[in-house]
């Protein structure tokens, strides 16, 4: 089953803590080879930069804060109307996640509170958008694209927004559900993660999103293992779809985990990164993550490739057999034919027409016939032989 949150409300009138909040699919592709298209959310084209996307289903929804230090955490459910930035000089961070908000007004007061450059939250609302990393003026945006495995099997993708700043970080989701659950459960633990800044929680929620990858490649490696089963025993035309479902699977996300290695490599790279030196170093090791899914998804999509490749040599060889078969009965009745057209002629004075034993030995004549031509295909190799 896909992921789920698990909140601590801030009342006792509100939603039970302990249930976990649903997941609703936003899209997905599965492993049978139906992909379903993301509707892309962007404004008109020739629009100002800037534009938000019309929201014609527009809700409002709560966000989840999250305020920690090294000695305390307090996490809490809260309308997105009334939350802002702390104070540069308080101690501690703030998390503010936001989920499924569409609505314009409420996500421009966020805009304002937090000095979110336009255009960063133009990224965030015009879905999807390529994984990258831009910096503004006292802020960093993140765009991901997070993957996950949905309740039936299917591969769940969605684009998970980050914005830094000094001391609080905000991330914007599609949906309700993601991967971040061990980083909530590690706050909650007073682990390492409560003692550095805003650029470890970043890291933190990014390292998870590419560790996210894992498990769906996993899943994919064992649909190839059945399929090459499936290939070696009897493949059929459903067969070949389901590989080409795969591959199209992993070429998707091949290029979403590509260009979130980059985003995450132009972090190291930037002489200004607003990740500290020591958290730098973690961040090396999510751009390894990144690494090490992306040769899994390269050696998959070489094995659906080779799967097709036999798939279709078996079937070649399978329709060889077939045309094989039905040449060597052709090669068998054509002197038969031939035979039976001379004698099916009737014309006037053939000797054999008149032959007591002719009909007898002409049959004996055609089964001579058909048995020599046998055995000498078989001696040639043609029949009878693997």
């Amino acid at each position: 089953m896909g992921p789920t949150k698990r909140r601590v409300e801030a009342s006792s009138s509100g939603p039970d803590p302990g249930q976990p909040r649903p997941r609703t699919r936003r899209h997905a592709l599965d492993f049978l080879g139906r992909a379903h298209r993301r509707r892309r959310k962007g404004p008109k084209p020739g629009s100002a930069p800037g534009v938000l996307a019309d929201a014609p289903d527009a809700v409002e929804t709560n966000g989840f804060v999250m305020f920690y230090d090294a000695a305390r955490l307090e996490e809490r459910e809260v309308s997105i109307l009334e939350v802002g930035p702390p104070p540069h000089d308080a101690p501690g961070v703030m998390w503010f996640d936001v989920e499924r908000c569409a609505d314009h007004a409420a996500l421009e007061g966020i805009r304002e509170r937090f000095g979110i450059h336009p255009l960063a939250l133009a990224d965030v609302v015009n879905i999807p958008q390529r994984p990258k990393a831009e910096e503004f003026e006292g802020h960093l945006l993140v765009v991901t694209q997070m993957v996950s495995l949905g309740p039936g099997g299917e591969i769940e993708i969605e684009q998970v927004s980050l914005v830094l700043g000094p001391n609080w970080l905000i991330t914007f989701q599609e949906c309700p559900g993601d991967v971040f659950d061990p980083v909530r459960e590690r706050l909650r633990a007073s682990s390492k993660i409560r003692q550095f800044g805003a650029d470890y929680l970043a890291y933190a929620l990014i390292d998870a999103i590419v560790d996210g990858f894992f498990p769906v490649v996993e899943s994919i490696g064992e649909v190839l293992e059945q399929l090459e089963d499936e290939v070696v025993s009897g493949p059929t035309a459903t067969t070949l779809a389901q590989i080409h479902g795969v591959r199209h699977v992993l070429l998707n996300l091949n290029r979403i985990q590509r260009r979130q290695r980059d985003a995450i490599a132009s972090l190291l790279r930037d002489a200004n990164s607003p990740f500290s030196p020591p958290v730098q170093v973690y961040l090396r090791d999510a751009h390894d993550h990144a690494l090490q899914t992306l040769d899994a998804i390269e050696t998959y999509r070489d094995m659906a490739i080779s799967l097709m490749d036999v798939y279709l040599s078996i079937a070649s060889n399978r329709m060889n057999e077939i045309m094989k078969t039905l040449t060597v009965m052709a090669s068998i009745f054509i002197p038969l034919t031939f035979i039976v057209g001379v004698y099916g002629m009737n014309f006037d004075y053939m000797p054999e027409l008149r032959w007591h034993w002719g009909y007898p030995a002409v049959w004996l004549v055609m089964l001579a016939i058909a048995g020599g031509l046998l055995a000498w295909f078989r001696g040639r190799g043609w029949i009878g032989k693997d």
